[in-house]
């Protein structure tokens, strides 16, 4: 659940998208949406089958990390699709899961994405990340616009809508499926494991705004709105969810998980004894009705995040990371995310694909 690429944010800021000839590549838009919980729209990217006459780009290219061919604006394919929400992890955005967007495209899905204010590249603050309730909203509003305007209401099978989450953006995934998170439970989390990254977070000092790193006051989860933060947040327009190294994993109901009714799939970046507590998912799925488990070995919660280009590892410690965003685990990276598309999309196609 950890703030992550914060410094790389403010390195990046202004970096655009590169041009890339590819043969029909997937459909990419950006669109805005409004959300009643913020004071401003939400960015949302759009990835889509394609007829691929758009201007073919890379999606998510930058200093660090890799991007993904699209065609920018390109026509909709024909037919109807099933949707599919991402909720991204603190501190990254949406075209950081681009990697797993342009997959589930190509394999028959319209996928968007939004930026979710408050817990976003250049815009996070420790008093934001627990609220959760409005990344939840979030993902609501984004189905909202678009299974009820042009050109995607006509596009998008709206009987069948998943959502795959990472880190917090796991535990937005978690609670739009009907989990519910304890705040008491939460606390003690991070006070049997004060070293774990989003205690650690809390505890910092720091945030980040308009792309500025900000001095903030050190943030007390006594502080969270009791009444929101264990609400429930079920969207029952979600039909299934695939959840990867949730935050929040210690915090939630076991009531409340054992009474999900949709198909789940929760996975771990990690082997046996590797996968931190704060993300540890196996009990989880033990307590849902219709879920699978599955851990990826040689892998590590960074292995989500975009292939890093040759020089990025280097990079990022010459500017002062210091967390293992592109650090070797034992596997590249696109062999993780080769394993990471064939149990998302399996997971996706059975839930979202198999009939009424």
């Amino acid at each position: 659940m950890r703030p992550t690429l914060h410094l790389v944010a403010l390195v990046l800021a202004g970096i655009g998208s590169s041009p890339l000839l590819a043969a029909d590549p997937v459909g990419v838009r950006k669109i805005s949406v409004v959300s009643p919980e913020h004071d401003r729209a939400l960015a949302v990217t759009v990835w889509y089958p394609s007829k691929g006459d758009g201007e073919k780009t890379f999606v998510g290219d930058n200093r660090i990390f890799e991007g993904s061919p699209a065609s920018k604006n390109a026509s909709l394919e024909s037919g109807r699709f099933p949707l599919v929400l991402l909720s991204h992890g603190s501190g990254s955005r949406a075209e950081g899961m681009t990697w797993i967007a342009t997959k589930l495209a190509e394999a028959g899905f319209i996928v968007a994405g939004p930026n979710h204010p408050g817990t976003t590249s250049g815009d996070s603050t420790p008093a934001a990340t627990p609220k959760i309730w409005e990344r939840t909203q979030d993902l609501s509003d984004v189905i909202t616009a678009l299974t009820g305007e042009a050109p995607w209401k006509t596009a998008i099978d709206a009987k069948h809508i998943g959502v795959l989450g990472f880190s917090l953006g796991g535990s937005t995934a978690t609670e739009l499926a009907g989990a519910r998170a304890d705040l008491d439970a939460y606390k003690r989390y991070c006070d049997d494991y004060p070293a774990m990254m989003d205690c650690t977070w809390f505890r910092g000092g720091r945030g980040f705004a308009d792309g500025e790193q900000v001095a903030v006051e050190t943030f007390d989860l006594k502080t969270v709105d009791r009444t929101r933060f264990e609400r429930s947040n079920r969207d029952p327009r979600i039909t299934a969810a695939v959840i990867v190294d949730p935050g929040l994993a210690m915090a939630f109901t076991a009531a409340s998980v054992s009474a999900i009714d949709i198909p789940v799939t929760f996975i771990n970046l990690g082997g046996a004894g590797k996968i931190p507590a704060a993300v540890y998912a196996r009990p989880l799925a033990g307590q849902a009705p219709d879920a699978a488990y599955a851990q990826v070995e040689n892998a590590d919660h960074f292995s989500f995040l975009p292939v890093c280009k040759p020089d990025a590892a280097e990079f990022l410690k010459s500017i002062g990371e210091q967390d293992p965003i592109c650090d070797e685990t034992g596997r590249q990276r696109a062999e993780i995310h080769r394993e990471l598309t064939g149990l998302i999309v399996t997971a996706f196609d059975k839930a979202l694909k198999s009939g009424d």
